[in-house]
């Protein structure tokens, strides 16, 4: 009798220490039956810019810098080989009145026996190439007289040791295309590049260009393949390019112009960049934009990704950080002409001149673009009054394209607020909200849209990025804290889908070596590439999108800060799943129970993932590419409940399969 009684009043025990517990634990419902709004098809993206060495240098594969001689000192990037016996002379020519685009080319002249005379590159500080794979030299070359020249490559280690080589013995009279496949003996980051004449006589050179043979997709002259991999691994759902403040220039002269970037690359105008000179503590003379990787390429991206393209256009305005240049309002015709031919040379018809154009250029089939943006980070009256005139010239001619307008530099204050106001009158589809803020804005912010207008534009979360006290890393800027910051501002964004129908941070890519800006989402040398803990934030919403926002729900609110929790919620029909991102910016572990309402659950496991670090202060290197990564393991729920305790200082996401 006595075993019986203790029996019962241990089960009552812990049956009330269960009950405490659950008590003590925060408890959260999710509606799974209760849909929002529907989760926008373009809803997390990429934004790509070409700042820190991210195009030429970067996402453009080719090695060589300064390839055709157009920058402002002609052999920047080059040093000249003198022959130890013979004699060698290099001379510059400029044929800007037959050929502007491309107006320089080097004339050489040599007589040499045992040594030759040549021209050494040193790529983007320094060529990085891998042991066993192949690589593609290419230039343009002509005999300017009777010559028995032939030109010799070869690439050189830190040490100056042959690590490859090839050979062009015959030149013509004419310009040609000559082409050479030859593989590297070594894997070196910081090689030179060679180009060395032999014999006797004279010799004319231009587009002196080497690539990888493993490029994207294996397209010669492409991209280089592991960022656009990275980028791929991210599911964008759109591709915003070519800028941010590219798009404005300085002044209006060097703006970005995409007429100027498509056609044969020997024919595309190259500028300098803008982060050229933009940041005294970073100057970066060497900075130039070829256009190698132009409008067309960023259009075929945007198809290879599967992700809609978004352009933006300068708006007939400099950049206002800079000059303030705006273009007469009787003279914006060009700017609004431009934005009109970029329409018909993506989704045009291969008999109009911009749909022939593309369609030469080996895409037949249009782009399909869908969207535009007018102008970056542009304000006040002037821009007001030059978005009106490109919006009547497209509800004139394209009415189908959605255009995309800014809000300004700035998440608030009176520039942002008149935006805002004078936009609600007109009828642009997205305004073009950025933000770079300490983390403590983003978390303070994750309600920021809970009561936006639903009935006034949609909000484009264009760029943004958590700016903390600077580390002395390069990369030491895209802390942990960073991205969770941003994690919990992103919790917002997705629970108010109906009014953020897109997002991309930003920049994109950095180079290690040659960067301008930072944080960025993706961090390189010449040969390896690294995820930040920003970058596994973004995938793990991009490739947890779902279809439907749900609501989830603690005693009827909403979570964005209250005890240190936030959390959004949607549900993938097509899966047959429940998606819950939650994140705990305490210190401490959070004890939680998530009660799933309005479907049933399946008995089998599910999958948390979790992003968390032994520190916020922590970051990846190039060294250590992996000390902040996400971890997946099994979960499973107890019918329709799921008990779980948070991490402290964690990003979790939670995939728990229901009967469809």
């Amino acid at each position: 009798m006595m075993t019986t009684i203790l029996k019962k009043l241990t089960c009552l025990f812990i049956s009330f220490s269960i009950i405490g517990l659950l008590k003590a634990q925060k408890q959260l419902t999710v509606f799974a039956n209760k849909p929002v709004t529907e989760v926008p098809s373009t809803m997390w993206g990429v934004f790509f810019e070409d700042i820190n060495f991210s195009a030429d240098g970067g996402l453009y594969a080719e090695l060589i810098k300064n390839r055709s001689f157009e920058f402002s000192t002609p052999l920047m990037g080059w040093k000249e080989i003198k022959p130890k016996t013979g004699t060698g002379k290099l001379l510059i020519m400029n044929q800007g009145a037959i050929s502007p685009q491309n107006s320089r080319f080097a004339n050489i002249k040599i007589n040499t026996t045992n040594s030759p005379y040549g021209l050494s590159n040193e790529g983007f500080r320094g060529i990085g190439v891998t042991r066993g794979k192949q690589y593609r030299f290419s230039i343009l070359a002509r005999k300017a007289e009777a010559t028995d020249v032939n030109i010799r490559v070869e690439l050189i280690n830190a040490s100056g040791a042959k690590i490859g080589e090839a050979r062009i013995d015959t030149v013509s009279d004419k310009w040609v295309r000559h082409n050479v496949i030859f593989t590297v003996t070594a894997t070196e980051n910081k090689a030179r590049f060679n180009v060395l004449f032999e014999g006797k006589g004279c010799i004319d050179v231009d587009m002196i260009s080497l690539f990888p043979v493993d490029t994207w997709k294996n397209r010669p002259f492409g991209l280089r393949a592991d960022l656009v991999q990275m980028l791929a691994d991210l599911k964008p759902n759109f591709v915003r390019f070519p800028g941010g403040c590219i798009v404005e220039g300085r002044e209006l002269e060097t703006r970005y112009q995409w007429k100027k970037t498509v056609g044969e690359p020997e024919n595309r105008t190259p500028i300098v960049n803008r982060w050229n000179t933009e940041f005294k503590h970073r100057l970066t003379a060497d900075y130039y934009q070829t256009f190698g990787l132009g409008f067309f390429e960023y259009f075929q991206l945007s198809e290879d990704l599967g992700a809609e393209p978004l352009p933006i256009l300068n708006c007939g305005m400099a950049c206002q950080y800079n000059t303030s240049e705006v273009a007469p309002i009787d003279q914006l015709n060009t700017y609004i002409q431009d934005a009109l031919d970029l329409v018909e040379f993506a989704n045009g018809a291969d008999t109009t001149k911009w749909g022939k154009l593309r369609s030469g250029m080996g895409h037949p089939k249009p782009f399909n673009l869908k969207m535009l943006g007018v102008g970056n980070e542009q304000w006040d009256e002037q821009y007001i009054e030059r978005y009106k005139e490109f919006e009547k010239a497209f509800k004139a001619r394209y009415p189908e394209i959605k255009l995309v307008a800014a809000a300004g530099p700035s998440p608030s204050g009176p520039r942002f607020d008149y935006l805002w106001a004078e936009f609600k009158k007109l009828s642009p589809n997205f305004l073009d909200e950025h933000y770079y803020q300490p983390s403590q804005w983003f978390f303070n912010n994750a309600s920021r849209y809970d009561n936006y207008d639903r009935k006034g534009p949609k909000v484009f979360a264009g760029e943004y990025a958590a700016h903390n006290k600077d580390v002395d890393d390069p990369e030491g800027k895209n802390t942990w804290l960073s991205a969770l910051s941003e994690a919990a501002f992103m919790t917002g964004l997705e629970r108010n889908a109906e009014v953020v129908q897109m997002s991309s941070y930003a920049p994109l890519l950095a180079h290690v070596d040659a960067w301008q800006w930072r944080p960025d989402l993706i961090w390189f040398d010449n040969l390896r590439a690294i995820a930040t803990p920003n970058y596994f934030v973004q995938k793990l919403f991009s490739v947890n999108k779902g279809t439907h926002v749900v609501p989830v729900l603690e005693e009827g609110k909403i979570l964005a800060g209250k005890d240190s929790i936030y959390a959004c919620s949607t549900i993938d029909r097509k899966a047959g799943v429940v998606i819950i991102k939650v994140v705990n910016n305490s210190p401490k572990n959070a004890p939680v129970i998530f009660k799933i309402e309005g479907v049933a659950l399946l008995n089998k496991p599910g999958t948390i993932d979790v992003l968390t670090a032994n520190n916020l202060t922590d970051f990846n290197t190039l060294k250590e590419p992996q000390k902040v990564a996400p971890q997946q393991n099994a979960i499973k729920a107890n019918k329709n409940t799921l008990a779980v305790s948070l991490a402290p200082s964690s990003f979790n996401v939670f995939r728990l399969p229901y009967k469809n």
